[in-house]
């Protein structure tokens, strides 16, 4: 009897087994948070979105997103947003490496002052073993990178002055964001570097309790910081802002691998849209957006390569240090890069005019 007993217990678990849907697979969520730090104005803002509705789209709905901008998420704080992603607080986001390199330090290698020198040598480095490493190196942090994308090279603005010089700058209270490397290079250059998000520095410069900021032209125009009395712009391409779409590992695992290739496929397309896009103002031969800043009684200053490098020299001390922090072998792996990518082709200046 206690074999027929035991039996009978097997056959019924068997059974259940067998109708049981496999422990790995989970529901997929009615809706998916994906958080980006700007507004949807921007190129960032519109890549983001085409990123969502091309998921939907060929999902059948089956992976709903829904875009939350301007940090909201994290409270307005972009600096805690990789955290939140790889805690599992919000599911996808496209970020900045300068907000998450806190996170991952050697994201860092895109704010070495003036290692790079217009939009090839950021695809020299994005697009080459750099950009690969640096995939790993978050891979390790439990969130899967899909693609790069782009906030652009980081300009200068203020209300006081024209800067074409490291002396223009001396005294003069600027944001940056929440990275130590970024105090460093404004304390070199003379200035007083405050950190705070993005909405309060907004309004701190319609208070005017700082001087200036520094951000892609882009964030400047879509933000009409003119009107916040932002009215002299240096173009020095001191640094760069990569982008990168990404998923928190345990979403990613829980999607058919019909869906992940679905979700990868159309990040790759919508990077490459918003990264065309985050360009082509920018180097429009037609009146882009340098001559639409100009028209709004924005002086645009554009150093010469003489004044450029009068930069150059007072940060290679801050250079020198981060190469260091951020790790020699990469920094030389990024170097290299750029080196090669220099050799083969002159990089498009940023505020160049063809």
């Amino acid at each position: 009897m206690r074999n027929q007993g035991w039996r009978g217990l097997v056959g019924v678990a068997l059974a259940l087994a067998a109708i049981a849907p496999p422990l790995a697979a989970q529901p997929y969520k009615a809706e998916y948070t994906l958080s980006i730090v700007p507004d949807t104005g921007t190129p960032w803002g519109k890549g983001t979105q085409l990123w969502a509705d091309m998921v939907r789209e060929r999902t059948n709905g089956r992976i709903n997103i829904r875009l939350h901008p301007n940090a909201t998420l994290m409270g307005g704080d972009q600096t805690r947003e990789f955290t939140a992603l790889r805690q599992g607080v919000i599911d996808m986001a496209v970020g900045s490496t300068i907000n998450w390199s806190s996170a991952i330090p050697e994201f860092n290698v895109f704010s070495l002052p003036f290692l790079l020198r217009g939009y090839r040598s950021v695809d020299a480095l994005t697009q080459g073993d750099v950009g690969r490493e640096l995939f790993r190196r978050v891979e390790e942090q439990g969130v899967v990178p899909l693609a790069w994308g782009e906030n652009g090279f980081r300009q200068l603005s203020n209300s006081r002055r024209a800067i074409r010089a490291p002396e223009d700058m001396r005294g003069l209270r600027f944001r940056v964001v929440g990275s130590l490397l970024f105090n460093d290079i404004f304390t070199a250059l003379g200035a007083v570097p405050t950190q705070m998000t993005w909405g309060e520095a907004i309004r701190a410069l319609r208070a005017r309790k700082i001087d200036g900021q520094e951000n892609p032209i882009t964030i400047f125009n879509n933000t009409k910081l003119e009107t916040a009395g932002q009215r002299y712009i240096t173009v020095w391409d001191y640094v760069a802002d990569p982008i990168v779409f990404v998923v928190n590992r345990q979403v990613w695992d829980s999607w058919s691998p019909q869906d992940r290739d679905i979700v990868r496929d159309a990040a790759t397309e919508a990077a490459r849209f918003e990264v065309t896009l985050a360009r082509e103002d920018l180097l429009s031969t037609g009146q882009g957006m340098w001559e639409n800043l100009e028209s709004r009684g924005v002086k645009v200053t554009r150093l010469t390569p003489e004044q450029r490098q009068r930069f150059v020299d007072a940060t290679r001390p801050v250079y020198a240090k981060w190469k260091a922090l951020v790790g020699r072998d990469l920094v030389e792996k990024a170097e290299a890069a750029v080196k090669d990518d220099a050799m083969t082709g002159k990089a498009q200046p940023i505020g160049a005019r063809k």
